[in-house]
């Protein structure tokens, strides 16, 4: 069975670095907000809702690395069938500090946040306790401070927006 999801990498700039929005999911859990997609929605649509329902931040309070997205890929297993995940991220500062977390919904399927927390890069990486989430972390931390490699030919990278990025069609 296959799984598609997306979220967004949320940070904000603090005098001790970027600080990363975490969420706390219980025991050693710790995730950034993310959700899967509805049927026909779009990933980028789909990251804004599921961070507007999980902590209350809308798509005015983001400003996006529009050339920023990440994939991570990953199997698990629920009730004994396999399935295989994709989730893509986005990455967004914020200059609010406020997250509202979603009320539980019994019937709604779906990971429930406990808490969260807004941390530094080393703070983070202690957190997230899986590897990729840990390297899909250090990719925007780099972006970030503009320690990314440029895609070959470019020369400057590209400028921050506010405006939507486009979903583009995946190379395979």
């Amino acid at each position: 069975m296959k799984e598609v999801s997306a979220g967004i990498i949320i940070y904000r700039k603090t005098k001790e670095g970027p600080r990363f929005l975490v969420l706390y999911h219980g025991g050693r859990y710790w995730n950034f907000p993310k959700g899967k997609l509805s049927e026909g929605e779009k990933s980028f649509r789909a990251a804004l809702r599921e961070v507007w329902e999980e902590t209350g931040i809308s798509e005015r309070d983001l400003r996006f690395k529009d050339w920023f997205r990440i994939q991570d890929h990953f199997v698990f297993t629920r009730d004994k069938q396999k399935i295989f995940k994709t989730v893509t991220y986005y990455l967004a500062e914020t200059a609010t500090t406020r997250v509202r977390l979603q009320e539980v919904d019994e019937e709604k399927q779906g990971e429930r946040a406990y808490g969260y927390g807004w941390f530094t890069y080393p703070e983070a990486l202690r957190v997230l306790m899986h590897r990729n989430l840990r390297s899909i972390l250090k990719r925007a931390h780099d972006v970030i401070l503009q320690r990314k490699s440029l895609p070959s030919g470019e020369k400057n990278p590209p400028r921050e927006s506010r405006h939507v990025p486009v979903d583009r069609p995946q190379n395979k």
